[in-house]
């Protein structure tokens, strides 16, 4: 993570070296509608399940969705009742079934993260502090509350 020094203090940019450059994650939970909850903000280097309790913590849900990137075992446990739809990665030693038809609906999250995508500003990140491109990410996602 990069971090910058202001007037302020300390301020994290949540930019990070991935393949395609300096890049941010965005990582984002939706409702069953495909309605945006939470955003969370991330270096382009760091995994997905690092975020994953952050993102799921609060939320009382009959199912989780989410793609192998996500594959965890502390994931899992963390739903409790909830059925975990999520595909096991290849590397996985006891291999985890899940419900493929329920899988599809998946699509939701992918389909907001596309529409969210037209908004420019979004897509290219111009903000440079990450409070500033994650307050902009809210409301966009607001267009889909109204």
């Amino acid at each position: 993570m990069r971090e910058k020094n202001i007037a302020n203090g300390t301020q994290k940019q949540e930019l990070g070296r991935s393949k395609g450059g300096l890049t941010t994650k965005i990582h984002a939970a939706c409702d069953s509608k495909g309605r945006p909850i939470r955003f969370i903000l991330s270096a382009g280097q760091e995994s997905d399940y690092s975020n994953a309790l952050d993102l799921i913590n609060g939320f009382k849900m009959d199912y989780l969705l989410a793609d192998k990137g996500y594959d965890a075992d502390y994931i899992r446990d963390a739903i409790g009742e909830a059925e975990a739809v999520i595909p096991g990665r290849s590397m996985r030693k006891n291999p985890q079934n899940y419900n493929k038809d329920l899988y599809k609906k998946r699509n939701l999250i992918e389909r907001m993260f596309n529409k969210l995508k037209h908004f420019r500003r979004f897509a290219t990140r111009y903000d440079k502090m990450a409070h500033s491109f994650l307050s902009f990410v809210h409301i966009a996602a607001l267009k889909f509350w109204l």
